[in-house]
Parts: structure tokens; sequence; C-alpha cells
């Protein structure tokens, strides 16, 4: 819960001292904790600490604001980038990569709980249908690049078959991270996960 204090009347436009990176990473944090709906117009204003003509000429929009937060997340997770499983020896390996990484992630205590990208806007208001589609694009494109991974050892249809899977694991490891589920328990969760996984080498060329 975010404690708002009356801020003093500040004059419009941005301030010269205004930190647009930190404000982006403030913003980022309120609603990978709270989601999109959960953060206020004046909440956002009150914890990046500047009036809202400041933050309309910084960012647009909440919208925007939450889109550019959701790229800063994207960029920090690694949610483009899954070239660490690229060595792996077999499909069970790369796999276990992913997911022993993501199990430390979602509890990490440098970062908040959960996922941004897997649990924000699963459900919202009919206003917001666009952002919950951004989301849903985001989502699929993680799966179509872990697809291509996991083409390294198996068929594209096993891969794409594999890639829903592991993405469902994913997910679900991030709402359970939000109900109190420690790194142990996450752990226990990918050690089952990964019996479904093939344990093949890599096909030779």
């Amino acid at each position: 819960m975010i404690v708002m204090e009356v801020a003093p009347k500040r004059p419009s436009g941005r301030p010269r001292s205004f930190d647009r990176e930190a404000a982006l990473e403030t913003a980022m944090r309120l609603f990978w904790k709270h989601g999109y709906e959960g953060v206020s117009f004046q909440q956002l204003t009150a914890a990046l600490g500047i009036g809202a003509p400041s933050l309309y000429a910084a960012f647009g929009n909440k919208d925007a604001l939450y889109r550019e937060a959701l790229d800063r997340y994207a960029d920090m997770r690694g949610a483009s980038d899954l070239s660490f499983m690229e060595d792996a020896r077999s499909p069970r390996e790369a796999v276990r990569l992913l997911l022993d990484g993501t199990a430390r992630g979602l509890v990490d205590p440098a970062g908040e709980v959960g996922c941004m990208l897997n649990t924000g806007m699963v459900a919202s208001h009919p206003d917001h249908e666009d952002l919950a589609r951004d989301l849903a694009q985001r989502r699929a494109q993680f799966r179509a690049l872990l697809t291509d991974t996991l083409q390294r050892w198996v068929s594209r249809e096993h891969a794409t078959r594999l890639s829903s899977y592991v993405t469902a694991i994913m997910q679900g490891m991030a709402i359970q991270a939000r109900d109190g589920f420690c790194q142990e328990q996450l752990q226990a969760v990918v050690d089952e996960a990964l019996k479904a996984v093939p344990d093949v080498s890599a096909p030779s060329n």
C-alpha cells in the first residue's frame, strides 16, 4: 500500500533535476508490484515526485508509461535473449537453465515478487483492452522465441508444443510466487516439470 502525502504545487513542465530513467524505474516497480490498474495516476505522480504536467511531458499518458515500463522490464529480465540456452546438450538441460533462472528471478529480493509480463493484466477493464492485447502479444513473442530456440534439439512441431508447455509452467510459477512460494518450493515445481521434457542430444547436421 502506498501512503500518499499532499505535495506542494509545482510549476508546470519538467523540473531541471528530473531524472527520466530513475522515474521510469520507479514506475516499473510500481506496475510490477501492483499491476496497471492497481496504480493510480495520483500514486504515480506522488512516487515520481512530479506533477501531472511533468509526467505528461516526460512520458505522455499512463498507458504510454506502462508500455515503457514493460520494455524496461523485458530488457532487464532478458525476455528477448535466450542465447544462454544454446550451449545446452539437450532440450531438458536448456529448459532447466530457463526455469532455474525463472525460479530465482521470481523471488529475487532485488526486484518485486512475480513476473510483470506473465501476470500483468490477465484480467482488466474493457477500457484497457489495447494494453491487455499488447501484453498477450509480448507473451506470444516470447513463446515464438522459445520455439525457435528449442528447434536446436527437436522438430518445429515438437518445439511449438514444448514452448507452450514451458511458458505455461512459467506463468503458473509467477502466480505461485505471488501466493508466497519461496525459491525452494518453486524449484520443486521446476524439478517436476522437467520430467516431461525429453533428455536427448541435439541432432547432428
